[in-house]
């Protein structure tokens, strides 16, 4: 494999990654324009939604998503917890697979950005120091390296200019998705957008991520059953986190492991978000499977990415508490004040979708109410909250967009289902739930 095929180049002046959009959108243009001859040619006369999202169109704009990184790539995986029912399929498996898809930056690149932090003499500091990454994703790439004292480190490096162009990029690629027709013309996401670009910014400040590590270290020290780095200070710097290197199997890779196995791991995951929903009212909102690692051998949850902590306030704690100790015991009036607590009724709604919404909660509840064991493997949970949740979007005067604390933790919650039903684990996660309730 050539470098050309290995690396690409992280554009990083506004310009330069405004002129890759406005390529993309000139290329799937054109593409619209071939197919739609094409097809008329064959007598078809088709619709522009399905010339936009010919294979050859997604492919053109998960390409260049990818190359620009950033919030290029991240921008859809976030509308895509709102509207993900709402846009067509294509689209969202391209949204959803563009992390996966990043290519590293050029060594040149990459050893300019490290002298620009380091100094000129940084290799010094190394007596290893592998150029290419173990993981690409849409902020930075993760290297392993070892210091002259013994240290293995996995140091995170971030895509130069990146943090400068949050902004522009969340605005320019929602203004592509919009003109393109890929985003219906009735979803609002200017909310979901500004949120986007919050959480983006914290995301790159690794400063705050490396605070972050810590604190979730405090908070779990006396849990034996997660294993977590730990920061080194003296390499970390704002684009730089610098953590010791923990093992550990990928995740989402232990399909073939044995029940039992792939059963704890599930219980591992399902009492962490409950301790940081309710005791430590600090979550990790990326359910991204690449997050997380396990320790056969030690029957450990290895957690290695704290890039989209968010701190939540009692009052949304509390009205989650509220709503899901309701819905085990099927009291719906109180879920609908736990909800309102939540800030879903702040825009007027319906009486009738106030109840849909109730159904929506009551489905994504199962699990908790379900006594004994719950068999996600077996289960059409989420396929079933997907079309009650598109049916609920389509309807006018039906939805609006929910608080940004409630988005980000349905997306936590939606990422450890799709695991669940991955792994085919079976859990009580009633009886993991059971302390929390309130009286």
């Amino acid at each position: 494999m050539n470098d050309k095929t290995k690396y690409s180049k992280v554009p990083k002046g506004r310009l330069s990654r405004l002129a890759k959009l406005g390529s993309l959108a000139t290329r799937v243009a054109s593409g619209v324009v071939a197919e739609g001859a094409k097809q008329l040619a064959t007598g078809h006369r088709p619709k522009v939604s399905d010339l936009i999202l010919t294979p050859a169109n997604v492919k053109r704009v998960a390409e260049q998503l990818a190359d620009l990184r950033g919030a290029a790539m991240k921008v859809g995986q976030l509308l895509s917890m709102d509207g993900g029912d709402l846009l067509p399929p294509e689209l969202t498996e391209l949204l959803s697979r563009l992390q996966a898809n990043a290519k590293p930056m050029p060594i040149s690149q990459l050893n300019h950005s490290l002298e620009q932090q380091w100094g000129i003499d940084w290799q010094q500091q190394f007596s290893q120091f592998s150029f290419y990454p173990i993981a690409a994703a849409s902020i930075g790439q993760v290297h392993k390296a070892t210091t002259l004292d013994g240290r293995q480190l996995a140091l995170k490096i971030q895509y130069p200019g990146i943090n400068k162009s949050i902004d522009s990029d969340v605005n320019n690629v929602a203004t592509l998705l919009n003109i393109s027709g890929l985003i219906p013309k009735s979803l609002d996401v200017s909310e979901l957008l500004n949120e986007a670009k919050k959480q983006l910014h914290a995301e790159a400040d690794y400063l705050l991520e490396a605070q972050y590590v810590k604190q979730y270290r405090q908070l779990l020290a006396t849990d034996e059953r997660y294993l977590l780095p730990d920061i080194a200070d003296d390499l970390t710097t704002e684009y730089i986190l610098a953590m010791t290197f923990v093992g550990g199997v990928d995740i989402d890779k232990l399909v073939e492991q044995p029940q039992a196995v792939r059963d704890h791991i599930i219980e591992l995951a399902f009492s962490l978000m409950f301790r940081e929903v309710f005791e430590f009212r600090l979550v990790q909102t990326d359910p991204n499977f690449a997050n997380y690692r396990y320790d056969i051998e030690c029957k450990k949850l290895v957690l290695l990415d704290f890039g989209a902590t968010r701190v939540y306030p009692k009052l949304i704690a509390e009205g989650y508490r509220q709503l899901m100790t309701a819905a085990v015991i099927d009291d719906q009036p109180q879920m609908l004040a736990a909800l309102k607590q939540i800030g879903f009724f702040s825009q007027p709604i319906e009486p009738q979708a106030q109840q849909s919404l109730l159904g929506l909660c009551l489905q994504a509840c199962e699990p908790l109410k379900h006594q004994g064991v719950y068999d996600f493997g077996q289960s059409d949970m989420v396929a079933n909250i997907r079309s009650a949740g598109s049916q609920l979007s389509m309807k006018q005067g039906y939805w609006h967009t929910p608080p940004a604390d409630a988005i980000f933790l349905h997306r936590k919650l939606g990422g450890l289902y799709l695991l669940a039903a991955k792994l085919k684990a079976r859990v009580d996660v009633n009886k993991i739930f059971l302390p929390y309730m309130t009286e």
